[in-house]
């Protein structure tokens, strides 16, 4: 019989999205193939520490994955040596990440899988350190000449009540954009600390919000779009699927409408665009991930001006969500790729960097005399 390869599922995590990790992840657990493999499951709780969960079944109708804080079983990460539990090194063919956010999504867990030798599913370092910095990845993309929408980054420091910077910041902000607008964490998803803000007056209470979560805010206006989405997977070779279309019942695709509220928006899959459209979506969404140095998968997410017709970039999500009602699965799966099949091919996606990478020299030295 063959064995099993045993990926561990890593979820939770010190972050503002820590709720739609365990929903994100449980979905991952129910779909995996388990013909081929065996899900090992590495909780994180919002304090940053990691635990390997019991060894019991899970419902079929859970949503959200339990996680177990039993210090007995802490997980410990050994630089070139993987992950330990109990005083031994956990047999780990592979780790798939479910974790959005920051401490997740940000390139810092990419990182130190990498420092452990552990292959992982998903984009690498750089790849999730520049998606995750929204105004970084708008100006790569700006400068490889793809249409963006518009921003103002306003760091912590310069809003502070002890800076003289506020003023000529705020001067600036008037003098570029008419509200309605939009104010975000820089690095942060899920629309965790966005808000929509109709007038001046409000801007100074929705860049605290933001602030909440980030160093650093940025400020948008508002697109009189739609929104569209699109599914892009692989390394070096990239395949994008139909796009998807999401038409929020509240004032913006927030975090409610998103996890919470059942009725927060409709999906359109495919969406109602022509095939012309369509396949400039695709082109700029392959191109957008090349160019944030992405690999494994990722969520691209666009405006399509409803008066000009004109698509703007606005983000993209390296770990985009992987609930019941997610976007990127569901899209995977309308253009030919089902659950299942999207997370065999992401784990070979992984493996297949992994074993690239792996033969890099890390020396001058001939092998024959290194260790």
């Amino acid at each position: 019989m063959t064995k099993k390869e045993v990926i561990a599922i890593l979820y939770g995590g010190k972050s503002g999205e820590h709720e739609v990790s365990l929903r994100s992840a449980c979905s991952v657990y129910h779909h995996i193939d388990r013909s081929i493999y065996a899900p090992l499951l590495i909780g994180i709780t919002k304090t940053g520490r990691w635990y390997l969960q019991p060894e019991k079944p899970i419902a079929p109708d859970t949503e959200n994955l339990p996680l177990t804080a039993d210090e007995a079983a802490l997980v410990s990460a050994v630089p070139g040596d993987g992950l330990h539990c109990r005083g031994r090194r956990l047999d780990i063919d592979a780790a798939f990440p479910v974790l959005h956010g920051t401490n997740g999504e940000d390139g810092t867990v990419q990182g130190l899988l990498e420092i452990c030798n552990i292959p992982y599913i998903g984009a690498g370092v750089l790849g999730s350190s520049l998606s995750m910095d929204k105004g970084a990845a708008k100006e790569i993309w700006a400068s490889r000449g793809l249409s963006v929408v518009p921003f103002m980054r306003v760091e912590a420091e310069e809003f502070s009540s002890s800076s003289d910077l506020w003023p000529k910041k705020l001067k600036m902000l008037k003098d570029c954009f008419t509200p309605p607008l939009f104010v975000k964490p820089v690095r942060a998803g899920s629309s965790v600390g966005v808000s929509r803000i109709e007038n001046w007056q409000a801007l100074e209470k929705a860049l605290e919000e933001a602030l909440r979560y980030d160093t650093s805010a940025l400020v948008e206006p508002a697109v009189n779009g739609r929104e569209i989405e699109c599914s892009v997977i692989g390394n070096f070779h990239t395949r994008s699927f139909p796009p998807g279309e999401i038409l929020p019942s509240h004032s913006f695709y927030d975090y409610e409408a998103k996890y919470i509220d059942p009725d927060g928006a409709a999906l359109l899959l495919p969406a109602k665009i022509d095939d012309t459209a369509a396949a400039e979506l695709r082109r700029i969404a392959e191109e957008a991930y090349r160019s944030a140095g992405v690999e494994g998968m990722a969520r691209v997410d666009f405006f399509l001006e409803k008066e000009s017709g004109r698509i703007l970039l606005n983000e993209i999500n390296t770990i985009p969500g992987f609930t019941s009602i997610s976007m990127f699965p569901r899209m995977c799966e309308a253009g030919g790729l089902p659950y299942p099949d999207l997370i065999r091919k992401m784990i070979v996606l992984g493996k297949e960097r992994f074993e690239k990478r792996s033969r890099c020299l890390y020396s001058i030295l001939s092998l024959s005399d290194t260790d």
